[in-house]
């Protein structure tokens, strides 16, 4: 019975398959963080299995980074941010290639510059009136 009421309903698609309007640079910034610390942290141990956790985690959450970058610039900037923000676009590119450098390396400068990226794509997303309505960690 249910197949029938909905077999002609158009399904919807989110970054959590839930339309919750919520959305802040702040969870791509806080693995970006992660990566930041747990490359430190890789520099500072002598235990190799330690620093094979690390590396793991490192790539994990330089992946997260990727994902929440793209979720940002896929559903929540729309054409009228990147009128006003010319450099948008490139900066998202650069954010989403340095977080795969960030998967490819273990020197914390690669990690520091992602995260002024982020901080970059941060500044522009509580420009805008639709961040500051969406937003849960400002600044």
């Amino acid at each position: 019975m249910l197949e029938r009421l909905f077999s002609g309903a158009t399904t919807a698609h989110a970054h959590c398959d839930l339309y919750c309007g919520v959305y802040d640079p702040a969870q791509a910034k806080i693995e970006a963080l992660s990566c930041v610390k747990t490359i430190a942290k890789y520099h500072d141990s002598d235990d190799d299995h330690f620093k094979a956790r690390c590396v793991l985690v490192k790539e994990q959450r330089a992946e997260e980074v990727k994902h929440h970058l793209m979720v940002l610039w896929a559903d929540f900037f729309a054409p009228a941010h990147f009128e006003a923000y010319p450099n948008l676009h490139q900066l998202f590119w650069d954010a989403v290639h340095q977080a795969g450098e960030v998967k490819k390396s273990l020197e914390p400068a690669v990690a520091d510059q992602l995260v002024a990226y982020i901080d970059e794509i941060a500044e522009i997303f509580w420009a805008t009136d639709k961040g500051k309505q969406m937003g849960v960690y400002a600044p």
